[in-house]
């Protein structure tokens, strides 16, 4: 199957998904990131804001019971420009404003965040594979990215629901794998 027809296919099976099923896979998504040692280690982590019911991470910085893990963290989110992604930092008191796709963004006069001072990077993603390649939504806003020098080695996971854990994707030789993939089975 061709990228676009999978695309389609999964995007449409996930915005099939009852809400209060989407909400529940995301919040135990977001306890199995939780506990993995490479989450809680990171400082600064790359997050995204949940767009057409991709699995939601908000349990991570707005829960009640994780400000003390939001106040040990620094919290990046992006912002689509042209073709790059420019990284925020942003917290759950500072405003928010959609972007060109209609995704949730920071404000454009929030911090910027430095590759440097980056230690995670969660991947949105339509799917992932077993050898944890991600298929993207076509855009290329994370290949441009994560295929740059001072972005190559940071660690990834991609955030999917266990649906969209593939064992085998179309892949093109742009395609870079991510180091983990965690859905809310676990991480792999």
């Amino acid at each position: 199957m061709l990228k676009k027809e999978l695309r389609k296919s999964l995007l449409k099976k996930r915005r099939s998904m009852a809400e209060t099923e989407w909400k529940e896979k995301s919040d135990r998504l977001c306890l199995n990131l939780q506990n993995l040692s490479l989450f809680q280690t990171a400082k600064t982590v790359l997050a995204y804001f949940s767009f057409r019911q991709e699995p939601d991470l908000s349990l991570l910085f707005t829960n009640e019971q994780e400000k003390t893990n939001f106040a040990s963290k620094t919290w990046g989110f992006p912002r689509c420009v042209e073709k790059s992604l420019y990284w925020h930092i942003w917290q759950p008191e500072n405003s928010l404003q959609k972007g060109a796709y209609g995704i949730l963004e920071p404000e454009l006069n929030a911090p910027l965040l430095k590759s440097s001072e980056v230690d995670l990077i969660l991947v949105p993603a339509v799917a992932c594979n077993v050898n944890n390649y991600r298929l993207g939504y076509g855009g290329g806003f994370y290949d441009r990215m994560l295929s740059q020098q001072e972005w190559a080695s940071k660690p990834t996971i991609g955030i999917i629901f266990e649906f969209a854990y593939l064992q085998d994707l179309p892949i093109d030789s742009w395609d870079k794998p991510l180091d983990f993939v965690c859905t809310e089975n676990g991480i792999k």
